[in-house]
């Protein structure tokens, strides 16, 4: 024969809630902890990933401007030893219509090499100017990996410090989880999610709400002391239990 079901009673349920946000509390103030720093660590990550892109395109870029510079430099020479070559020819020449032609080879060649002369001067000038910024972006990768090296050490050293209590905490909620209703347990996350604090259970505090602290009704406090129902704070909508059920639940 099957065994009947048994039923949880009010007081057991908010007994299992309050426990449960007992809980998540203590694993809320150890994620309090740790702050910011995940997102500081993600925020300077990024960062970094950003500068060495710009880094590595400035290199880029600089390299094609050497280059550039290379070649008019090749041009230059070459346009020298054609030159050269030119005014020995000349020397040789048997007329007019010789001596002009080649004259005309040289004056395109010096205007060749005054315009690649003109050329390589302004991509060195570019050169020196991105080597500038360059250098700026290199000191500030430099500063921004030791930031995130001091920020990734401190939240590995938090982390190892808290990492065995976290991961028994949170096998206990999800055990205390298991012991209340899923339409209680829902509604429970639902208010934990809405509030600053987290806190979704609270207990009566000098006759007021211990999440908002606004007075409770008399005869609401007598509701809450009988834990016959679960009761809702009508100003922040937390569930309500009497400071003696909170003692009996955390001791």
């Amino acid at each position: 024969m099957a065994k009947a079901k048994v039923e949880t009673t009010v007081e057991e349920k908010l007994k299992a809630l309050y426990k449960l946000q007992s809980v998540d509390s203590q694993i809320d103030k150890i994620q309090i902890v740790r702050g910011e720093l995940p997102l500081e660590v993600e925020d300077l990550e990024d960062e970094i990933a950003g500068i060495e892109t710009r880094v590595a395109k400035s290199n880029e870029e600089i390299q094609k401007l050497v280059d550039e510079v290379n070649e008019k430099k090749n041009i230059v020479k070459d346009a020298l030893l054609s030159i050269k070559k030119s005014e020995e020819q000349q020397k040789g020449v048997r007329n007019n219509r010789e001596f002009d032609a080649i004259s005309k080879e040289i004056e395109f060649q010096s205007l060749e090499i005054e315009l690649s002369n003109k050329r390589a001067i302004a991509a060195q000038t570019v050169i020196e100017n991105k080597k500038e910024v360059l250098a700026e972006s290199d000191e500030l990768l430099a500063r921004r990996q030791l930031d995130l090296k001091s920020k990734q050490e401190e939240l590995e050293s938090i982390i190892a410090e808290t990492a065995k209590e976290e991961e028994k905490l949170l096998k206990a909620s999800v055990k205390s989880e298991k012991a209340i209703d899923d339409r209680l347990l829902i509604a429970y996350k639902r208010i934990r999610g809405s509030v600053r604090n987290g806190l979704g259970v609270v207990n009566l505090d000098r006759d007021s709400c211990g999440g908002c602290f606004n007075k409770i009704p008399h005869q609401r406090q007598i509701d809450i002391a009988t834990r016959k129902k679960v009761a809702i704070c009508e100003h922040c909508g937390r569930i309500l239990v009497d400071a003696e059920l909170a003692l009996e639940v955390v001791g």
